[in-house]
């Protein structure tokens, strides 16, 4: 993606390297992401997660030094807020064109290890989220190595780009209120209706991830799509269980499967309308 010497977003707020006090799971992003894929599949045992990763926090309590990020970390930080700038450029305009009122900004943390928000405390382990009670989008960067590392991305930086739009997109159903019905739908349904309609939900972050993409065609190069689609197949729900256990539920699936997240990805990237996102209407 061409990126640099573009604007920068003044929405992020970068805390890494800050002196956190914080709790520091043992074993690092390595016993994160396996916590975080724990909770995101068997959400049944997130409490008992939860217990372990705070015990672990008070027997493995440190007290973290400020330091310097390093030039990858500074760079890193500097291409996010770049795309998290596109994103604002891009919503503001999508708004405009169909006439859904003036796009709210949501703003971005960056940080590592721990974190508090409106939603509660949070650890790397929670992955890249966002938070409805603040509206922020919160990330640990470091998940991307995992990513790729561990679950077979291809990395580059265009995958981070799509998991970015991706949560932006969460921002958006926020707005518009389309989390707030679903979250109340869902009251109603068994488990496994209920997990369709998260399914739907994360479907369409990924069509608004697409339908940003397609907004944003002219930064993007050689490749971009790929590496995006590369990280969707990643976080499919199939794909994770196989790895993580060995077969797949697809009762118990949240965020929908590797051939559902790119179709989704690319109907946004290819038709640029956001009319055609109904995820609801199409998978339920």
């Amino acid at each position: 993606m061409k990126w640099k010497g573009r604007r920068q977003s003044d929405n992020v707020e970068d805390r890494r390297g800050m002196s956190g006090g914080g709790k520091v799971i043992a074993g690092g992003g390595a016993i994160a992401i396996v916590f975080f894929l724990v909770k995101m599949f068997f959400p049944e045992a997130a409490p008992f997660v939860d217990t372990i990763q705070q015990s672990q926090g008070a027997q493995q309590t440190e007290q973290v030094e400020p330091r310097e990020l390093t030039p990858e970390e500074k760079e890193m930080g500097e291409f996010v807020s770049t795309v998290f700038a596109d994103t604002e450029d891009i919503w503001t305009k999508i708004f405009e064109e169909n006439n859904l009122g003036t796009y709210e900004q949501p703003k971005m943390v960056l940080f590592t290890g721990s974190v508090e928000t409106a939603c509660g405390g949070a650890s790397s382990a929670s992955g890249p989220f966002y938070c409805p009670g603040d509206k922020k989008v919160y990330m640990d960067l470091a998940f991307f190595e995992e990513l790729r590392t561990r679950f077979g991305a291809k990395g580059g930086d265009f995958a981070i780009a799509y998991v970015v739009a991706h949560e932006v997109g969460h921002h958006v159903q926020t707005i518009l209120g389309t989390s707030g019905k679903v979250r109340q739908l869902q009251q109603s349904k068994s488990e496994a209706e209920a997990n369709k309609l998260s399914v739907c939900l994360e479907l369409q972050a990924d069509f608004y991830g697409g339908l940003w993409a397609h907004y944003n065609q002219k930064y993007l190069e050689e490749g971009d799509i790929e590496e995006a689609l590369s990280a969707a197949h990643a976080v499919g729900d199939d794909a994770i269980q196989s790895k993580m256990q060995g077969h797949v539920v697809p009762d118990s699936f949240t965020h929908g499967s590797s051939e559902q997240r790119m179709k989704w990805f690319m109907k946004g990237f290819k038709s640029g309308d956001i009319r055609l996102g109904d995820t609801f209407a199409e998978e339920l």
